[in-house]
């Protein structure tokens, strides 16, 4: 039987306005021809801001490719984030559709760049052009295209006035050279240095295509990636047990630290001191009528965050105090701590912004199975929300109105992250230059994500790391990975809450080394006053300082024996006036033959700085053995030269060959400080 004939089947046509949706996304998708991808630095997609500072390099980058065979270009868009201003950068073929730039961002601010790409048909012309001519083949029609590409770059709306000008010369030239039937001098003309810089600024760019994402960068002052911090508490700088520290007696001490070369003095709180709950010595909860407390059970009948504790002075003394700092090279830090002693006005003023427990008792702060009677908690929702989050944004204000740029935070990882971004944010259109330390030693996604809101520094675990494998693990992370777009350690050797373990037992040697690792590993980094004095009396046990100065008033010979205030200026000076050590990212770890030798150079781009560290990790006996010299850093043969100077004692000598060897005593010096150049 006869299959029966299949009707013909016409194409369906969407509705007249479907269609002209079509159309759009058909065009839009037809002009960005050219694939931009793998744009770095970029963080989580552009939701938050990479970091630099003022005058630091940011290397752009990204694979961007087309189809076919033309020649493409591109370049880096970029210009403050807050104004319709755009600079542009052209883009560098790396390899393998890799492309690359360098960019400057000079003062501080939020900022944002971006890639546009475009196939460049002057650039196709001259490579094809050249390739012909060469083979005796260039044609006039080839010609004829040439002086069709500078016609259009007249109607390209691009580049200036003059620049339009010399195109439309430019135009007549190659008419004119085209009557008189001169290839040759058409050819020359068009592949002419000038040309190529014209076309380049007023040229049409065929299929311009942009990134679509403007990926974010915040730009800090120096000191926020580059620091040198000593704390201390105030009220112990009297140098009499029996009498409260003021500011005056801060100020007396300016000269003693300014001479170890420190450039931020960190307080931890300096408001009045509750009384309910107050701690004794060593923690304790009986505490005796003299005891002064801890400063971190914040506020009583005297003021709260925005008040001074009246034994340390007044506003104006606070204010002499920071213009003396100042006039001694150091900026004043304070503690941002948010939490409250049970005296605090605030819990009058605002119960709403506390936790209350059933039996309508105040809920104190808890980290079982610690729990610290003397302070409690605000919260940051329900009924909090949004006045606590101001009124905390107001507190920084005034204190930025006081004079402090520098805010030390105490436990961010326990408040809201959105608060944190918001905070800062506002804080920042007031002062793009303040910073902010999150002291977060708390897991790393949790610290992470506090520098990706907004803090500028971060406490980190180099307090912990000892040993050669998990220094060199750790540091390559923070160097090596995207943490180091917007994660800035502060690698502390010690805080009043953590007195560690390997200070604990490694005497005068264990200080010098872990000083000499965090003032050259890190851009940042701080030391808690008694740590020149090497201190490290512990509670039985515990990383924490005996007789701490959190709950007591102590007085110390700041220049006892067996300081090593000498290492510490030694460190600082070299940090100052070697910029190799100003930049936290040019850490490299080379080969030292002996696992109880950290072995690590940092270095200028154009090698002017180029320093070796050699550390003992070892602080009971000698180590020693054989390294490798960097010589291909500078391009030279296993068997090259470079010149040497000792930084410590200044002596000057010559490494001949890559490899060498050197001995440490940690009891003479546990570090080797080297200058080398060719």
């Amino acid at each position: 039987m006869d299959r029966p004939v299949a009707a013909t089947r016409k194409p369906r046509r969407a509705s007249k306005s479907k269609d002209l949706g079509s159309e759009a996304r058909l065009m839009a998708l037809a002009e960005n021809r050219i694939a931009i991808e793998g744009v770095a630095p970029e963080i989580d997609g552009g939701r938050f801001a990479i970091k630099r500072t003022e005058g630091e390099p940011l290397v752009v980058s990204a694979d961007i490719f087309s189809d076919g065979h033309d020649e493409i270009a591109a370049a880096v868009v970029y210009g403050p984030a807050d104004t319709e201003t755009w600079s542009e950068t052209p883009l560098t073929f790396v390899a393998n559709d890799r492309w690359s730039a360098e960019i400057v961002f000079d003062t501080p601010g939020p900022y944002r760049f971006s890639i546009v790409a475009w196939r460049d048909l002057y650039a196709t012309w001259r490579d094809e052009a050249t390739k012909k001519r060469d083979a005796g083949k260039l044609t006039d029609l080839e010609l004829t295209e040439a002086r069709e590409l500078v016609k259009n770059a007249a109607t390209s709306g691009r580049g200036s006035k003059a620049d339009q000008k010399a195109v439309a010369k430019l135009h007549d030239k190659l008419e004119k050279l085209s009557v008189k039937g001169d290839a040759d001098g058409q050819y020359d003309l068009m592949q002419a240095a000038a040309t190529v810089a014209l076309l380049q600024a007023a040229g049409h760019r065929t299929h311009q295509s942009r990134y679509p994402i403007d990926v974010p960068v915040w730009v800090d002052r120096t000191a926020a990636a580059f620091s040198a911090w000593y704390e201390l508490m105030p009220r112990s700088q009297s140098g009499d047990v029996n009498r409260h520290g003021t500011f005056d007696d801060v100020i007396k001490r300016l000269p003693d630290i300014q001479e170890m070369g420190f450039d931020v003095l960190y307080f931890p709180p300096i408001h009045p001191i509750g009384s309910t709950n107050r701690k004794g010595k060593n923690n304790s909860l009986t505490p005796g009528p003299d005891d002064p407390g801890s400063p971190y059970a914040i506020g009583s009948d005297e003021g709260g965050h925005d008040a001074i504790h009246p034994e340390l002075g007044t506003f104006e003394d606070f204010a002499r105090l920071v213009e003396a700092a100042k006039q001694h090279g150091l900026e004043i830090a304070l503690d941002f701590a948010i939490q409250c002693s049970p005296d605090h006005p605030w819990i009058k003023q605002h119960p709403d912004w506390f936790d209350w427990r059933p039996d309508g008792t105040i809920k104190f702060a808890e980290n079982p199975p610690k729990k610290y009677e003397d302070i409690v908690n605000v919260h940051f929702y329900r009924g909090a929300l949004p006045s606590i989050w101001y009124e905390l944004r107001d507190i920084v204000l005034f204190w930025l109105d006081k004079g402090v740029r520098i805010f030390r935070v105490d436990n961010p990882h326990t408040k809201p992250f959105p608060f944190w971004e918001w905070m800062i944010a506002e804080v920042r259109k007031v002062d793009p230059g303040v910073v902010f330390l999150a002291e977060a030693f708390t897991r790393p996604k949790v610290m992470k994500r506090l520098g990706k809101v907004g803090y500028n520094q971060s406490y980190s675990y180099f307090t912990w790391r000892n040993a050669k494998a998990e220094l060199t693990e750790y540091l390559t992370e923070l160097t090596q990975t995207e943490a180091a777009e917007y994660m800035r350690p502060n690698f502390f050797v010690n805080t009043p809450d953590i007195n560690p373990l390997y200070l604990q037992v490694s005497g005068r040697p264990g200080f010098r080394t872990r000083l000499a690792l965090a003032a050259t590993l890190a851009g940042n980094y701080g030391v808690y006053s008694g740590f020149e004095l090497c201190e490290f009396l512990p509670v039985p046990g515990k990383e924490e300082y005996l007789n701490s100065e959190k709950y007591e008033i102590r007085a110390f010979d700041w220049k006892g024996e067996g300081n090593i205030r000498d290492d510490i200026a030694f460190f600082n000076r070299l940090r100052r006036s070697e910029k190799a050590l100003q930049d936290f990212r040019s850490l490299a770890f080379y080969n030292f033959f002996n696992d109880s030798i950290l072995y690590y150079g940092k270095r200028t781009a154009d090698l002017s700085s180029f320093l070796l560290f050699a550390v003992t990790l070892d602080p009971h006996a000698p180590q020693g053995g054989q390294f490798e010299v960097p010589l291909w850093e500078f391009g030279l043969p296993d068997d090259g030269s470079v010149k040497v100077e000792d930084m410590v004692t200044g002596q000057s000598f010559a490494w001949n060959g890559k490899v060498q060897h050197w001995w440490m005593n940690p009891y003479d010096r546990p570090y080797a400080v080297f200058k080398i150049s060719r």
